[in-house]
């Protein structure tokens, strides 16, 4: 060996090629460079964060609240619905469904006949009718909106227009219906459900104290007498009798005329014209458009309607507790029913 050679110590070794640890099988990534992560504590959010978050919701709380009474003042006032302008307008009406009572379609029916700026009323009707001195309300105050407020009232029939809705449209100063649009049907039909049977089975009694013969007339739990039988009957012609009195006055006609159509029977609006029981076969836009020429109004007429009941949350919140809560006396009305209602 030559003398010149100096030997050299060897390298020290990385730290964790040293005991106890030992060679690692895969590196650590950048940027610990081999060493193990180091911990990071979370960072903390500032408080305004959370006073956003509180002051957002308690907005959106107000701003609901706001909307909902807004609703509820827009809706008092009338004002809801389609209104297109202040100037002249047609105001429209919808009767649907089975007539239950008069009250409704009574205020729409004063309300607008004092309402100035409204010159004529359409009642669109798609209704089989429904109980007899309802229907028989209505069409009164549809006379006396025509006299007292000099009003045009039109009736502009949809699908049905039968029973105590075509008494309604019979007060009116035109009835247009579709083709296949289902008119007529003046009679008057009684009815109700006998369970004596059903009491029999149960071995149940209905225990009845009364005063007078016919006081207890249409006990549901049993069958009529045949003096019960002829005293209903004789109520049943009464009403009839006056509905096609009221019809003939208002198709400006006879009783003798109207009887013979008096059937109980509808017919179509195709067929109800020949029979004069409408006046014009056509749509709802027929008439609207008819009855603002007859008033004055040329172009596009401007519409409003009564507001919309009120539904889901609104409703809950603001409408009456019956609507919620049946009443439980309703339970106990078990009286006979007289109807103007296609069956």
């Amino acid at each position: 060996m030559p003398e010149d050679f100096v030997p050299q110590p060897p390298p020290p070794p990385p730290p964790y090629a040293t005991a106890p640890y030992a060679q690692p099988t895969q590196a650590y990534p950048p940027p610990y460079q081999g060493y193990p992560p180091q911990y990071v504590p979370p960072r903390r959010r500032s408080p305004w964060f959370y006073i956003g978050i509180i002051a957002g919701s308690v907005g959106a709380v107000v701003l609901l609240f706001t909307f909902m009474v807004w609703m509820t003042v827009h809706s008092a006032t009338g004002t809801a619905g389609l209104d297109l302008g202040s100037g002249s307008r047609i105001a429209v009406i919808d009767i649907n469904g089975v007539i239950l009572s008069p009250d409704d379609i009574d205020t729409q029916l004063r309300k607008f006949g004092e309402d100035s700026s409204v010159k004529a009323i359409i009642l669109h009707i798609n209704s089989p009718g429904g109980g007899a001195a309802a229907s028989q309300e209505i069409y009164h105050e549809v006379l006396r909106v025509r006299h007292d407020n000099h009003k045009k009232i039109i009736a502009s029939v949809e699908s049905v227009g039968a029973s105590g809705a075509y008494y309604i449209a019979s007060g009116c100063d035109k009835i247009y219906a579709n083709d296949a649009s289902v008119v007529g049907s003046v009679g008057v039909i009684m009815e109700w459900t006998n369970y004596g049977d059903l009491m029999h089975w149960a071995k149940l009694k209905s225990v009845v104290i009364h005063a007078g013969e016919l006081k207890d007339a249409g006990d549901p739990s049993r069958d009529m007498t045949p003096k019960e039988q002829a005293y209903f009957q004789s109520l049943v012609d009464n009403m009839y009798g006056q509905f096609v009195h009221d019809v003939a006055t208002g198709r400006h006609t006879t009783d003798d005329k109207i009887k013979p159509l008096a059937t109980g029977q509808v017919w179509t609006g195709e067929q109800a014209l020949p029979l004069g029981l409408i006046d014009k076969v056509g749509g709802f836009r027929n008439a609207l458009i008819d009855t603002a020429r007859s008033v004055g109004i040329s172009g596009e007429p401007n519409i409003v309607r009564p507001p919309k009941n009120k539904s889901g949350l609104l409703g809950l919140l603001t409408g009456n507790a019956d609507d919620l809560f049946s009443n439980p006396g309703q339970l106990l009305n078990h009286s006979p029913g007289f109807y103007f209602m296609w069956k």
